[in-house]
């Protein structure tokens, strides 16, 4: 990894839990994945293969920097959807910071709305935002999907209640691997092949 983007990463990371600890808004928090999680999401791309990826819930852009360093100079693009003006701002500014913004297409409002004007074809949908509303995301989005596909999901562990609607639509997905790997606060991992 590019030491620009390893110091970047450094900082939003410290940044983001004295921000998290002190605000006392939940919408406002940066609420941004655990490095553990992180690496592992960036493993995933890699043995994937993915290079188009749909991210609801970008925050700041930690998670989209990690996506954008990955799949960006194999010729992969990211779209990521967030609905909060300020982190929407901070996140291209983040990107631009270290020349990442020219591999992802940054859309500001709601997430899904936008997933249903969004034409695809998308290989990896990484799921970091509004739990409860992820479950009409997906099937909004399923038929936008190039396969092989990765469906990731983060707070499997620590929000399992909001979770459990995408869960259970995944698990009814036909010819799906799914399992969940217990770093950070929970990482939903789903795969489809190709018929």
């Amino acid at each position: 990894m590019d030491a620009n983007v390893r110091n970047l990463l450094q900082r939003l990371e410290a940044e983001g839990l004295k921000h998290d600890s002190t605000e006392a808004q939940h919408a406002r928090k940066f609420l941004n994945l655990e490095p553990a999680t992180a690496e592992v999401v960036t493993v995933l791309l890699q043995v994937a293969r993915s290079r188009n990826i749909l991210e609801i819930g970008t925050s700041n852009g930690y998670s989209t920097v990690w996506l954008a360093t990955t799949v960006g100079p194999q010729g992969g693009r990211v779209t990521s959807i967030d609905r909060d003006p300020q982190k929407h701002a901070m996140a291209r500014e983040n990107l631009a910071s270290v020349d990442l913004l020219r591999y992802v297409d940054l859309r500001l409002g709601d997430a899904t709305e936008i997933a249903g004007s969004l034409s695809g074809p998308f290989d990896c949908l990484f799921f970091d935002a509004d739990r409860v509303s992820a479950p009409k995301q997906l099937e909004v989005l399923l038929p936008k999907l190039s396969l092989p596909a990765l469906l990731l999901a983060d707070n499997v562990i620590s929000h399992p209640d909001q979770i459990a609607g995408y869960l259970a639509r995944i698990e009814a997905i036909k010819r799906i691997s799914h399992t969940i790997i217990p770093v950070g606060k929970g990482l939903s991992v789903a795969y489809i092949p190709r018929p």
